[in-house]
């Protein structure tokens, strides 16, 4: 069973300094304490600059001795994530997981795979051999799924607010729903309509 007390104390200190850190969490659905989204800015000098990536958070009933489950919502363009389901290759997620380390340890060591990816034990082999071959275009690819993906322009995502809330829809309610699904006006809709 997870240890919701040591989760509750990790929510807090994660998201305690979420503007110098870059990462936070947050219930998935506000309901279960072992569905999470984990939020990762994109790291400065890096294709990623400027995104905001969302990973699901997935507590096992041994958590914290069994290393949580994540992988990315938001689309990334990465050697070590796939470019098709979200899953991630990183050791601390897999056989190198400790009770010592926090949720906030394992997304800010997501952060720095985004900083330094490792080619040589890739997630999604088209990638890392494009980044082994081609690192300018794995660059632009990189550059450009963060914008079309990780990126939510204020003005559009004031327009998407605007138009959920003249349907009827609480402001609040609205701003909520959108940030859980990263701006995507048809899913924020469905959640707003589904309760």
């Amino acid at each position: 069973m997870v240890d919701v007390s040591r989760v509750q104390k990790e929510l807090t200190e994660c998201n305690r300094d979420r503007e110098v850190s870059g990462v936070s969490i947050a219930l998935h659905d506000g309901s279960t304490i072992s569905h999470l989204t984990g939020t990762i800015a994109g790291p400065l000098g890096t294709p990623y600059e400027g995104g905001t990536f969302l990973i699901d958070i997935r507590l096992p009933g041994g958590y914290p001795f069994e290393p949580p489950k994540m992988q990315f919502i938001t689309k990334v363009w990465h050697p070590n994530i796939s470019s098709q389901s979200g899953a991630i290759c990183l050791d601390i997620l897999k056989d190198q997981w400790s009770p010592a380390l926090t949720l906030k340890t394992a997304l800010l060591s997501l952060q720095a795979l985004l900083s330094a990816p490792a080619p040589d034990d890739p997630q999604d082999a088209v990638v890392a051999q494009q980044y082994l071959r081609d690192y300018s275009t794995f660059s632009a690819t990189a550059r450009y799924w963060t914008d079309a993906f990780a990126k939510s322009t204020s003005t559009g995502m004031e327009e998407k607010v605007q138009k959920l809330v003249e349907m009827g829809f609480p402001e609040d309610m609205v701003r909520s729903a959108l940030k859980s699904v990263n701006g995507d006006e048809n899913m924020a809709l469905e959640k707003l309509c589904s309760g």
